[in-house]
């Protein structure tokens, strides 16, 4: 999330609740395209990470880099604490944040094809790279820190992470290596009513371990191949499961955003913010906080804020704000940052791609759902459901999502649909390999066992 909202109207009941993601039902002439894609930063010199602040012998730290950001664009910066944690474009178009390990993140602006998100990406680490060049930093798209221990890793310096880094060895035992040591992509996606909502959620949760498979880009942990084909996905597994999944009651009669909020009610929160201070009431309930009585801030009563703010430090497979966040993917190449919202802009954005879609996963039960996820991170596109393995049943969804986007026909200046982002995944089904497996080729073959190489040749 690039900025905690700031919105300090009241909210008086649980209705309220209900009413703020109502607002976001919107036409289908305006629905539109969020990107968001992650990457990590590194010293080209020795392939160590890059902490907040210039260390002795360096040229520039994260501070370094979002201040040349900053006088590059001329966005506006967020801060936290007395330090620069991001920027924004005050006109309504994306934002620059930091994830707790220093990962360098775009949210992008609210766009109309996957052409514009594309275009969006390539301007994005242009102007990156214009920036770090001379500090001496690259970057790396992976699902996750090919190289360095957690120790290693630098913390950035926002509020909310510490009280989250506190938080989470409480909860599972993964939280930490998620916080700072993952990458993802993901895209944001529109609904025009409730109905419309879920049937794009229960879609799109039903397939995100699909994205999965196809994204998976996370194959080594410290220097090695760490077995799985996704870590990041695997350390979602047991990072905080009060927060995170797959959401089975979204597949149940009477789903709807009464339900997601009796849901995230019963999440336990991480923080209130009050002006510029983060109070950490870490596994409280908001259910307090609503009626006023928070044990840790007697009294205070809830925001609008409070709730935008807990809604997102809540982590299913897919997210309902007011729109759809998609989870599932590592982060990856370009091609890849440009495939993933193609992938879901052409099965929830045209109505018969959608309908197709909600047929061929209807009839998964919650177990079968609940078991591929948790074998996907390992298996890939072999991981089977129902009799078919995702190989398959890839295959059927991605000229599902080929057959919408044609039909949604946004052209570039070439006269070209959209379809040909979707390129990539194709290759993967035809081959039965995806870049996590080919990272393991080289680390076996070329590389010789050298994690070292993966910053030579993957890099942005």
């Amino acid at each position: 999330m690039a900025r905690d909202v700031t919105d300090l109207s009241p909210i008086t009941s649980r209705h309220e609740l209900i009413e703020w993601f109502e607002v976001g039902n919107k036409p289908k002439a305006q629905w539109l395209i969020g990107t968001e894609h992650e990457k990590f930063g590194f010293y080209k010199n020795d392939l160590s990470p890059v902490p907040y602040d210039t260390v002795a012998g360096r040229r520039g730290g994260i501070k370094a880099l979002l201040d040349g950001m900053h006088y590059l664009l001329g966005w506006e910066p967020i801060m936290d604490g007395g330090h620069i944690i991001g920027l924004y474009d005050a006109t309504g178009g994306g934002a620059i944040s930091l994830e707790p390990g220093g990962q360098f993140e775009l949210s992008g602006a609210p766009l109309d094809s996957i052409h514009q998100t594309c275009s969006e990406v390539h301007a994005h680490l242009a102007q990156v790279k214009e920036i770090a060049d001379p500090l001496g930093i690259g970057f790396l798209g992976l699902g996750m820190s090919p190289k360095w221990t957690l120790a290693e890793t630098p913390v950035m310096p926002k509020g909310r992470y510490k009280i989250m880094a506190n938080y989470m060895p409480k909860v599972g035992t993964r939280g930490l290596d998620m916080m700072f040591r993952t990458c993802t992509v993901q895209v944001n996606l529109d609904f025009d009513s409730e109905a419309d909502m879920v049937k794009k959620l229960r879609v799109s949760l039903a397939l995100q371990p699909l994205a999965t498979a196809l994204f998976a880009n996370s194959p080594f942990t410290e220097g090695k191949p760490n077995g799985l084909l996704s870590a990041r996905s695997e350390i979602w597994r047991d990072t905080d499961n009060n927060r995170a999944g797959m959401m089975p009651f979204a597949f149940e009669d009477g789903m709807g955003f009464e339900r997601y909020v009796d849901y995230a009610l019963d999440v336990p929160m991480y923080f209130v913010k009050r002006g510029d201070t983060y109070h950490d009431v870490a596994g409280a309930s908001f259910r307090d906080l609503l009626a006023g009585k928070l044990p840790q801030l007697p009294g205070e009563t809830a925001r609008i804020s409070d709730w935008a703010n807990h809604l997102s430090t809540i982590f299913p497979e897919v997210r309902l704000k007011r729109y759809l966040e998609m989870r599932g993917a590592d982060a990856g190449p370009t091609s890849r940052l440009c495939a993933l919202p193609a992938l879901f802009v052409g099965l929830l954005y045209d109505q018969n791609a959608l309908d197709a879609a909600w047929d061929l996963v209807k009839g998964w039960s919650a177990e079968q759902r609940q078991t591929l996820r948790d074998e996907v991170p390992r298996l890939g596109l072999q991981a089977r459901i129902d009799g078919m393995s995702l190989r398959d049943l890839g295959a059927q969804v991605v000229a599902l999502s080929r057959a919408g986007l044609a039909a949604r026909r946004r052209l570039d200046s070439q006269g070209r649909d959209e379809t040909r982002f979707l390129d990539i995944l194709e290759r993967y089904i035809e081959s039965g390999e995806v870049s996590a497996q080919h990272l393991l080729q080289q680390y076996q073959t070329v590389w010789a066992g050298d994690i070292n190489r993966i910053f030579a040749d993957y890099a942005y």
